[in-house]
């Protein structure tokens, strides 16, 4: 026995307050609206447990924001539908909530469903995914749809053992029970919906394109996380897990912390879905013409390094394409991405593409971010903020570099609800180092990147040639120059350059080593990866030490001349830390493509660098938005002609090495026959 019936015979509570106490006019027969705003941002589909009734969620209705809007599914045989027969089939409710909801789809559809709703909300999702209606589907108290709930069969129970359930799991009050025709009418919708719930049967690969989250009260005593987990088999895309407070029922019973938990999960992903789909921009512009573009950059992201340097010093421009001596790893990466090709696949029926991934417990728009380049007021007098803005047009994360033209808490306050990481150099003052982490959490980014393969600066002719190297100008140094703990080691009445001098000493630190990786493991309980792992060794060296993940980098190119491509190496990092670590990767990520193959060999997103550094230079935040929407359009167009649905299908199938495709073994064996 599952379900609350408090709301099944009469109103909601009554400390629901009274402008949105209940449905309002304009319901349909299968659902009932909620006082909203006339033009809400989304809608949350809400679908009651056995026995319950659209009025279940009135406390819940009232709590959220009024851009909001609130439908509950009024399932047959029960309030003003009584007359009606209850329904036999979970198939029933959804097909007829999906014909309901045709209208609504002109905004994002959030589903939610409780307990049993849970399984009509799951089967509804179904139906309405197909149309890409669905941005999210949200169960609680409810275990996966392929699984056996091993629920009694109340027609064979006597209604004492079925009242004793529903005290078990404090749902209905003694009042209702205690009233003989109340509690008639509660056991005879719970025996019904209790036979509709047993005869419900779901294949264990059925899943959806969509995701799901996972509600979870911490003191339910039907469902545990180990029994949920399942849910995560039956959706392609983002899948999570929220544990809230209260027991079976504390989703409406605490319909203040539900609300907060629902609308901070939604406005994420409405974030996400404010730039419509990538591939758009290909549309748009043919659309436009050629005189109503709306960037005059290229849309050959390759070509931008080219129209950069017109615009560019000559020293600020050596600095964002110097590489490491002779350039050998800088051609190394790109080469390394040529040495393979993508097999595509014809007549996979690809109408969507999901690119959204979960990292970290925040879903992603897509698998790329914003790559941490220091003193990036050196090609525009905007810097890091244009370059955080042009993210957040896009929906993508910024990775702010340690070595930044402005602060952690300018560029936090500019991203504003969009995900952000901090890179942190590690310094060899120790309080500096645990400042600047402290300023990070407090600034809300969600997660920090070590970056350790720099113990020095590599030999970069083209800025030894020029003697320029920007710090030493003042540029990228606000993370330190508005530093506490940085400010207290001047001596009174510096000036920049005893600024500069006092960052020269501090700012690199070559005696770390792996022992020093759990000092920071300890400090801080954001997400740690460590940046600059080529060696598999190595990779599982910071896992062992404490990190979360790692990012395959060889600094673009920028260290150590000659050494081996970061794709190169991916595969072997991939194998030796599992599927279940984040591993992410940059140097030489340029197009739409190199994203696709990068995936496929195992990354879980890859951090775009040089290419949005171009767009800054060029025209600033629009520039970045520009390079940004090109890469996601190539990338979306690539997911649609390599025969993927969405970035979960990207393996090393897709993929070949350059020349001659090699034989299937079956073809080969014939041929020798």
């Amino acid at each position: 026995m599952t379900e609350r019936t408090t709301a099944t015979l009469g109103p909601a509570r009554t400390d629901a307050p009274a402008v949105r106490r209940g449905p309002v006019n304009g319901s349909s027969r299968w659902l009932r609206a909620f006082p909203a705003d006339e033009d809400p941002v989304a809608r949350l589909v809400c679908f009651p447990h056995a026995g319950g009734t659209a009025t279940a969620f009135a406390d819940l209705a009232a709590a959220l924001p009024d851009d909001l809007a609130v439908l509950a599914v009024q399932y047959p045989g029960r309030q003003d539908r009584r007359a009606e027969d209850c329904a036999a089939d979970v198939t029933e409710v959804a097909e007829a909530t999906a014909a309901a909801l045709a209208p609504y789809t002109g905004r994002p559809l959030f589903l939610l469903g409780h307990s049993m709703g849970a399984l009509a909300a799951f089967e509804t999702a179904r139906l309405l995914a197909r149309e890409g209606a669905v941005a999210r589907l949200f169960v609680s108290a409810a275990r996966p749809p392929a699984d056996d709930w091993q629920e009694p069969d109340l027609d064979t129970l006597d209604d004492e053992a079925v009242v004793a359930g529903l005290r078990r799991l404090g749902g209905v009050p003694d009042v209702l029970l205690a009233e003989p025709d109340l509690r008639a009418e509660v056991l005879r919708l719970l025996r019904a919906d209790h036979r509709l719930l047993r005869g419900y049967r779901c294949e264990p690969d059925t899943a959806l394109a969509v995701p799901i989250t996972v509600l979870l009260a911490e003191d339910d005593p039907k469902n545990t996380a180990d029994q949920v987990c399942g849910w995560a088999r039956h959706t392609t895309a983002a899948h999570a897990l929220a544990v809230h407070p209260g027991g079976h029922f504390g989703l409406t019973e605490r319909a203040g912390q539900s609300a907060r938990l629902l609308d901070g999960r939604i406005r994420e992903d409405l974030a996400v879905r404010t730039v419509g789909p990538p591939a758009d921009l290909v549309r748009e512009i043919y659309l436009a013409g050629p005189d109503g573009r709306s960037s005059r950059l290229s849309t050959d992201l390759t070509s931008l390094q080219e129209t950069a340097r017109r615009v560019l010093q000559q020293s600020a421009y050596g600095y964002v394409v110097g590489d490491a001596g002779s350039g050998a790893t800088g051609r190394g990466n790109r080469e390394a991405f040529d040495r393979w090709r993508v097999v595509p696949r014809m007549l996979r029926g690809v109408t969507r593409r999901d690119l959204g991934v979960r990292l970290f417990g925040r879903d992603l728009a897509a698998p790329v971010l914003l790559a941490p380049v220091a003193a990036q007021t050196v090609v525009h007098p905007s810097g890091e903020i244009a370059s955080v803005g042009g993210a957040t047009d896009t929906g993508l994360p910024f990775v702010l570099s340690c070595f930044s033209s402005h602060s952690m808490e300018e560029v936090a306050a500019a991203a504003g609800s969009q995900p952000r990481w901090f890179q942190l150099y590690w310094p060899s003052d120790r309080a500096l180092a645990e400042s600047l982490v402290r300023r990070a959490e407090a600034a809300g980014y969600d997660a920090l990147v070590l970056t350790v393969d720099n113990p020095a600066f590599g030999y970069r002719p083209t800025d030894l040639d020029h003697g320029y190297l920007p710090f030493l100008h003042g540029a990228g140094l606000a993370n330190f120059t508005s530093d506490p703990v940085f400010n207290a080691a001047l001596p009174p009445e510096a000036g920049p350059r005893e600024a500069v001098a006092h960052w020269a000493s501090v700012s690199a630190n070559p005696a770390l080593t792996w022992d020093h990786l759990p000092w920071l493991r300890q400090l801080t309980d954001l997400p740690l990866l460590v940046k600059g792992v080529l060696h598999p060794e190595d990779a599982r060296a910071a896992l062992a030490h404490g990190a979360d993940g790692v990012i395959v980098s060889n600094h673009g190119g920028r260290q150590l001349d000659g050494a081996v491509a970061a794709l190169d190496c991916l595969p072997a990092v991939r194998a030796a830390v599992g599927d279940g670590v984040p591993v992410l990767m940059d140097s030489g990520v340029r197009t739409g493509a190199d994203v696709v193959k990068a995936l496929a060999l195992g990354a879980d997103a890859v951090l775009l660098g040089r290419p949005y550094l171009y767009g800054l230079a060029l025209d600033g935040r629009d520039g970045v938005r520009h390079v940004l929407r090109c890469l996601l359009a190539e990338l979306d167009l690539a997911l649609t002609l390599g025969g993927c649905g969405g970035v979960r299908d990207l393996t090393p199938e897709l993929l070949a090495p350059a020349g001659p495709l090699a034989m299937p073994r079956q073809a080969a064996a014939a041929r020798q026959d």
